[in-house]
């Protein structure tokens, strides 16, 4: 049940701009949303009534309906009306109307790379050091969202030109409660008593690990999240930005290192068939062993999607849960936490779209969508205990002690090597070729795509 609280002046005067209070999910003035930011910033922006904001982005469907009703408080607090497009093929059309001159005023970009690509070309327009200096105070791991969203524009000199907004966290291993408290296992809390833990249930009888590479034509890409989530608990984030631009060569004896660490779990009797079925494992049955009885494995590292394969019925906090993919404590590196996401870019630069760009900055448009479904934010000032189930909040905890956030290196890589190489290198690495030989093979991949 709601608790009512006392509707301000000016809280009611929001209800009353272009959205009526029926079309808002949330009656303003309920619940604990934090409603003096949204009058703070409609007292900072006054009334933009008149004014028209296109939002193209790649959400259909439920996340369409989603965002929509974020969208309509941003109408409700400035009077500008939002019309909001989504495309399944989003990534083709935004560089089509972009070179048309007819994209819209925001863009909404799944990935860093293609915001990069149209930057360099001048097609979106950067943003302000002062947004800049708002992410790095206001998100957790700040200075990593403006790098990440940081690229050279036309001009060759770089600026931020987008703005994250919803992300999606991969650093995760999920377990069975019920099968750790049988056994007599507590969570680990760093790398170090991972593997220790790793080493006492095969000393134990028990499999520790399920692992899966299948995915038809992408057969592999589970293993590079690995490798991916490895380098940033063996190297510094420099060294993983460097990796991902192959200015640290594929073929460095970091990157060769990393990819033994993945190694050192799916050697035989630490996963789950022997290290000769991980890559004929589809990765969508590979988490159904915690499920067995009795259990093919006790742990499975994947992002946050893979609920969606356990079988029907799985309750989570009881059937199955999860722990952050810990760090080294003996290397200093913090909690890194890899991930993706998207960011918003003005396409089309208007008073309208900078609004924009600033109510995303405030923390209702975030708990607008976050106290339904499928929504995290890195954002420090939201109200935590808003994510509409615990399983969305204790993700969103994770996020929140990041020290470092990544996005996927392989979306990031020229797709020759990141939804390639990379890719049959890992499969290759699973069935017995040496990590050297791997990282080679996938160095002189990128080489010949220059």
């Amino acid at each position: 049940m709601k608790t009512k609280l006392y509707v301000s002046a000016a809280a009611l005067a929001i209800i009353a701009g272009t959205a009526s209070a029926q079309d808002l999910k949330f009656a303003v003035g309920e619940g604990g949303f934090n409603w003096a930011s949204m009058e703070e910033f409609k007292a900072a922006h006054g009334d933009l009534a008149g004014q028209e904001l296109t939002i193209a982005g790649p959400w259909l469907g439920p996340d369409q309906e989603l965002v929509e009703s974020m969208l309509a408080y941003f109408e409700a607090a400035t009077g500008v009306d939002v019309k909001y497009v989504g495309s399944d093929s989003f990534e083709t059309q935004v560089r089509i109307d972009a070179e048309a001159g007819s994209a819209a005023n925001i863009s909404v970009f799944p990935q860093p790379g293609l915001t990069a690509d149209l930057a360099k070309l001048g097609q979106v327009a950067p943003l302000t050091d002062a947004d800049a200096a708002w992410l790095q105070e206001n998100y957790a791991a700040g200075q990593s969202w403006v790098d990440l969203a940081t690229f050279p524009g036309a001009d060759g000199n770089p600026a931020l030109f987008g703005f994250f907004y919803k992300v999606d966290v991969k650093s995760l291993v999920w377990y069975s409660p019920e099968n750790f408290a049988d056994a007599g296992y507590d969570v680990p809390q760093t790398m170090e008593e991972l593997k220790a833990l790793t080493e006492k249930m095969k000393a134990d009888g028990i499999t520790p690990w399920c692992v899966g590479l299948g995915s038809g034509g992408a057969t592999g890409w589970p293993a590079t999240d690995w490798v991916e989530d490895l380098m940033l608990r063996t190297q510094s984030p420099a060294d993983y930005d460097a990796w991902v631009n192959n200015s640290l060569k594929f073929n460095d004896p970091k990157v060769v290192a990393a990819i033994e660490e993945f190694g050192w779990f799916i050697q035989d009797g630490y996963v789950a068939g022997g290290k000769g079925a991980v890559a004929t494992t589809d990765f969508r049955d590979s988490p159904k062993g915690l499920f067995s009885s009795p259990p093919q494995c006790m742990m499975h590292r994947q992002a946050s999607f893979i609920p969606s394969f356990f079988p029907e019925g799985t309750e989570m906090g009881v059937d199955a849960d999860f722990f952050y993919f810990p760090a080294y404590a003996e290397k200093d590196l913090g909690k890194p936490v890899l991930g993706a996401g998207t960011l918003f870019g003005i396409t089309k630069d208007s008073p309208a779209a900078r609004a924009f760009i600033d109510w995303l900055k405030v923390p209702v448009a975030h708990e607008v969508w976050m106290a339904q479904s499928g929504f995290l934010t890195p954002h420090k000032g939201v109200n935590v205990d808003l994510y509409g189930d615990a399983t969305l909040k204790k993700m969103g905890g994770i996020l929140l002690g990041a020290d470092t956030f990544r996005f996927d290196g392989s979306d990031l890589m020229p797709g020759g090597v990141g939804a390639g190489s990379f890719w049959t290198g890992m499969v290759d690495y699973a069935g017995g070729k040496s990590a050297q030989d791997v990282a080679d093979a996938i160095q002189t991949s990128w080489d010949g795509l220059k």
